[in-house]
């Protein structure tokens, strides 16, 4: 039997045996989802499926930032469905018996939804000499999932806003070309109308983001300004320029985007122990976030 038919079997089984209504039907199959296209990739057949397999994916969920309480969520489901197989005798044993959940009782990076992100986007004073500026870099680290380090050392030449592209230097001096949205070129073209009337300092001008002296921006600046702006927008969560990231890498994910492009696109090498994530090509990362990230399936200019 092929995937499709053991999901086939295990939507019948919570629809009639467990009596889900259709919305829990789908939460539960879109998790599933994560875990078979993994097993693709891995070229594992679902009934062949190790603990060791299983612990793999859970750790690419929490590598790429993924909310502890997602995790569970997820696992659950995956718990559900081996369940399912071994009652039914697909499977001998089942291989979720000592697959460990994440621990949410300690303190959780915050992950702010695209109506927060706008909140704070629209609570920005645009007359303001930095308020078009704030505005890009929010949109940027959101769009993007960019780290602090590499927003701050953006530059100009590595922007190529016609292909929706950036180069970004990561980790280790490590370059990787991200998508960018197109919400997130027209606040950048924004600022740059802003960004010309600066008094440039020498050195400092292929960085994409200066301060009003002309000099390019710390990463202290960004987080006093994240954390400001969220205030002003009436966000209660704890957040910082790395909450964007996450939110970045959850809206991916629970849009239904491929677990290996998002580990991609935020410049993680390995997961654990284990690198299980291949090369993928710029062409199908350019596809994953044009058709799972909010900016995009919104159409936002």
């Amino acid at each position: 039997m092929e995937a499709k038919d053991y999901v086939r079997d295990y939507r019948r089984y919570l629809k009639l045996q467990r009596g889900y209504s259709p919305n829990t039907l789908d939460a539960y199959l879109h998790d599933l989802d994560k875990l078979l296209a993994y097993l693709q990739r891995e070229h594992k057949h679902v009934t062949e499926v190790e603990l060791a397999d299983l612990q793999h994916f859970a750790a690419g969920l929490h590598d790429i930032g993924i909310h502890p309480r997602s995790q569970c969520r997820i696992l659950s489901g995956v718990r559900s469905f081996y369940r399912f197989l071994q009652i039914d005798g697909y499977i001998d044993n089942d291989p979720t018996e000592l697959l460990e959940s994440p621990q949410i009782g300690e303190h959780l990076p915050e992950v702010l939804s695209t109506e927060e992100i706008d909140s704070m986007e629209e609570s920005i004073d645009l007359s303001t000499n930095e308020g078009q500026r704030n505005r890009a870099i929010i949109e940027v680290l959101f769009s993007c999932g960019l780290r602090v380090s590499e927003l701050c050392t953006l530059l100009i030449s590595n922007l190529y806003l016609d292909e929706k592209f950036i180069k970004v230097n990561g980790k280790g001096s490590k370059e990787r070309l991200v998508p960018i949205s197109p919400k997130a070129i027209h606040e950048l073209e924004l600022w740059f109308i802003d960004r010309n009337s600066l008094n440039i300092k020498p050195g400092e001008e292929d960085y994409v983001f200066l301060n009003r002296r002309g000099h390019h921006l710390t990463r202290t600046m960004i987080l006093i300004m994240i954390k400001r702006q969220a205030i002003k927008a009436g966000i209660t969560k704890t957040i910082s320029p790395h909450t964007l990231r996450h939110s970045f890498a959850t809206s991916l994910l629970e849009g239904g985007a491929d677990l290996r492009a998002i580990q991609a696109m935020l410049g993680h090498e390995s997961i654990g122990t284990t690198e299980i994530y291949t090369h993928i090509d710029t062409t199908t990362l350019r596809r994953e976030i044009l058709e799972h990230h909010p900016r995009n399936m919104h159409k936002q200019l």
